[in-house]
């Protein structure tokens, strides 16, 4: 069966959600704080799916992973900390709030995700992309540098367990 990209709809929040729980519970039981203050909760979801900001990837006609693209920079990254941006001054796309549904029997979930991401933001002009992530969180700094992101620096967030995050970004060419 296919494996695929799409926006994701509010029909879509519960399947998010169980994946999103999944994720935050994967984070507690490898001693990682992200996450574990509420958020990403079903509210900030919808408004992700409002602003046209959420995805999903569907494989074998299941929702097994699911991220925010915003395709716009936002005040957190102005000030990275401990290093810099290599483009500071270009745009930016943010891939935000990214879990993968655990035990889907398939490798490389998180991979097409970011991929696909990429691509949809490369398609509307964007080579620059961000992310953060907590410094607990080796899988996910694993897929980012497996896929040409670099570690730039500390970001600090909105998050009430721990704001220190690491900030990660990938520039293409054009």
């Amino acid at each position: 069966m296919a494996t695929y990209l799409r926006r994701a709809t509010l029909k879509d929040v519960p399947a998010i959600m169980a994946i999103i729980d999944q994720a935050k519970a994967f984070l507690k039981e490898n001693g990682n704080p992200q996450w574990q203050d509420g958020h990403p909760s079903a509210t900030v979801i919808k408004s992700d799916i409002r602003k046209g900001y959420g995805w999903v990837l569907v494989a074998d006609d299941q929702i097994v992973a699911t991220a925010a693209l915003q395709l716009a920079g936002e005040k957190n990254y102005d000030d990275i900390k401990d290093g810099k941006w290599a483009k500071p001054d270009e745009p930016y796309a943010i891939i935000h709030r990214a879990a993968v549904l655990r035990d889907t029997g398939k490798k490389g979930v998180g991979s097409a995700l970011f991929s696909n991401l990429i691509t949809v933001g490369h398609l509307q002009g964007v080579r620059n992309f961000r992310f953060d992530t907590h410094q607990k969180n080796i899988p996910m700094q694993k897929l980012g540098e497996g896929l040409g992101f670099v570690r730039r620096g500390t970001v600090y967030i909105e998050d009430k367990t721990d704001d220190k995050h690491l900030g990660f970004e990938l520039n293409l060419a054009d």
